[in-house]
């Protein structure tokens, strides 16, 4: 497998003319917010959608529908098919069959961003990352020059460009047979987006469907239950261990519903629900910092870690929303 060397004579593409020195993160990336990142899939959205012209906050009403799934919360994205209804965006797998590059290039002259699914280790702004380690994350291309040697994507909390060896490294030049290709899908631009009373509506609607669709129990509940032998595991493991746990569990927990927050302030109307959203943020983000202390000391205590505020919190936006929506 190849994620290919294209022949210098291919174009450069660039369709929205950014530049990193001046790019200032969106809004769901502000410096005052509880998470700053969330997912990889979720912060190139956060940035892609206001860039082509889209309110992202106007998306998050599926945040509702997510549960604890046994050993990890919900890796949250935003629902290809919402992004479809609200902004007109057709979100498709691209078929590679020829080098990434020359793919990639077809569909940005089509003015479609497209999202790759890359190694971490090649993008100057993944630290600590960069050269280092290896990690799967998501871009978003919007701008490439295969001749020159450079690269503009959206990734983490903005937008960001590579060229030299780390453009080698990312697009595997020279080729070689043993890798898969990655994942990408592109975006089509090509339907009607919604704005103003219509595009609350529509979100209106969006959320009546996850909350249809939400947990059936409380997922803090679940979690708390299971914490005794999750904390046995992460005492016989590693603080790499620990890292990805707490990546996978109070990330993207107290991320989530930092998010519910910001869509029912955008909605207005749920204010209380919107600030116990935020109590869970900041709840996530207190555990998370127990559990470190814990495992730098190597103890373990379940009954340090109090999530009786955080389930409490749960049922009051559950019940505040269901009862305005629902």
């Amino acid at each position: 497998m190849s994620l290919g060397s294209s022949t210098a004579t291919e174009a450069a593409a660039d369709i929205l003319g950014l530049r990193e020195a001046t790019w200032t993160p969106q809004r769901l990336h502000d410096s005052e917010r509880i998470w700053l990142e969330t997912n990889c899939y979720i912060d190139v959205w956060a940035e892609l959608l206001p860039a082509l012209g889209h309110p992202a906050e106007a998306a998050l009403g599926f945040t509702v529908r997510q549960d604890f799934e046994g050993d990890h919360f919900t890796f949250f994205k935003f629902p290809l098919e919402d992004l479809e209804a609200l902004f007109g965006l057709a979100v498709q797998e691209l078929a590679i069959y020829d080098t990434i590059e020359s793919h990639t290039l077809g569909q940005l002259r089509r003015g479609r961003p497209v999202l790759i699914e890359v190694d971490a280790h090649w993008l100057p702004d993944a630290v600590p990352t960069y050269r280092k380690g290896h990690v799967k994350t998501t871009v978003a291309a919007v701008a490439l020059d295969p001749a020159n040697r450079h690269f503009g994507y959206f990734h983490n909390t903005g937008y960001h460009e590579l060229s030299g060896e780390d453009f080698d490294g990312l697009f595997r030049k020279p080729p070689t047979p043993d890798h898969l290709f990655p994942y990408v899908e592109f975006v089509k631009r090509d339907g009607a987006a919604l704005s103003g009373p219509a595009l609350v509506a529509r979100s209106i609607e969006l959320l009546r469907g996850h909350l249809a669709h939400r947990p059936k129990a409380n997922p803090i509940g679940a979690w708390r239950a299971a914490l005794p032998a999750h904390l046995d595991r992460l005492a016989a493991r590693g603080m790499d261990y620990f890292h990805l746990y707490a990546f996978n569990l109070p990330r993207q927990l107290g991320a989530n519903f930092e998010m519910l927050g910001t869509y029912l302030d955008w909605l207005g109307g749920s204010e209380e629900a919107a600030t116990a959203a935020r109590r869970i943020a900041e709840g996530a983000k207190a555990v998370q910092f127990q559990l470190a202390r814990m495992a730098n000391r190597r103890r373990f205590d379940p009954a340090r870690l109090d999530l009786a505020p955080l389930e409490a919190d749960y049922d009051l936006i559950m019940t505040a929303l269901t009862t305005r929506f629902a």
